[in-house]
């Protein structure tokens, strides 16, 4: 079976820069067991699958892979396969992009770069609206000493950690600055099934020199992925966490550095207390994949 094929990068207009998701349009022929290999040998963070949908307020549906497991919600797939169907050609049947996915109907706008603001040709601005949070709340002594564990740091180093798993099944930890973050040096044997979301405050200086807020690493052995470049799942629910409270109700999280991979989440809080997350998103390959 030959089948239309994109990989698009996701939070960066660069081809090679951010976060790529391989997108399989017109997937509905495909078994389980060609996604789950597909996904093995493409060996990026996640592969998705674009299918109809079975929700009349859909517009798609999309099945989201990692080279070892399914996923009922990502967050750069989400950004990247609306990207990839909005190229080829799809149209929303209302005034968003609505996504059917597995924690159900995800909506994602079209959004206009500021008055002035640089874009490369081709580049899509994309913004989700952070689904609910599946599992929230306070992490337990033992689970803070798992992490710190996983993470090589003392427990005291982590300043805030909470369950912020809308998902994929991430924990949140908040360390005392940016530099803590890109120090990190993990332990994968430590993990066993923890999903860590690492996120510190960059200093005023580098605020303005890197235009982002924060700095934020994503830790997922137990996926195949030993460190994810650029999370949309991570940065939503970190947003939903911290937006407006500990940070700014509009924040811009860098991630990707330690990995070469700069790449640039932007978090808005709105006064309703809904969370988006925006990203460019670029097309880097377009062809057909025989399956």
């Amino acid at each position: 079976m030959v089948l239309p094929f994109r990989q698009v990068n996701v939070f960066s207009g660069s081809p090679t820069g951010g976060n790529p998701v391989a997108v399989v349009h017109d997937a509905d022929g495909l078994t389980d067991e060609q996604m789950a290999a597909f996904a093995r040998w493409t060996n990026l963070s996640e592969t998705t699958f674009l299918l109809s949908p079975t929700d009349p307020a859909a517009d798609y549906r999309v099945r989201i892979f990692t080279p070892s497991d399914e996923l009922p919600f990502a967050g750069h797939p989400t950004l990247g396969t609306a990207h990839a169907w909005l190229e080829a050609g799809g149209t929303p049947a209302g005034g968003a992009v609505v996504q059917e996915c597995g924690v159900g109907l995800v909506t994602v706008r079209i959004q206009e770069p500021a008055d002035g603001e640089p874009r490369r040709a081709g580049s899509s601005l994309l913004a989700f609206a952070a689904p609910p949070l599946i599992r929230s709340g306070p992490v337990s002594e033992e689970d803070r000493a798992r992490i710190a564990r996983a993470l090589r740091i003392d427990v005291s180093d982590i300043a805030r950690a909470a369950w912020v798993d809308n998902g994929p099944g991430w924990v949140g930890v908040q360390l005392r600055d940016a530099e803590a973050v890109l120090a990190l040096r993990i332990d994968p044997a430590r993990f066993a099934d923890l999903k860590i979301g690492v996120i510190g405050p960059h200093s005023p200086a580098d605020r303005r020199r890197l235009g982002a807020d924060v700095e934020v690493r994503a830790f997922v052995p137990s996926l195949g992925v030993s460190e994810d470049p650029v999370t949309g799942s991570l940065n939503a629910s970190l947003g939903q966490w911290l937006a407006g409270e500990v940070l700014p109700s509009s924040y811009v999280a860098s991630q990707g550095t330690v990995l070469g991979r700069e790449g640039r989440a932007h978090v808005t809080k709105t006064d309703e207390g809904e969370v988006w997350l925006m990203g460019e998103t670029i097309t880097t390959i377009t062809g057909e994949v025989g399956l």
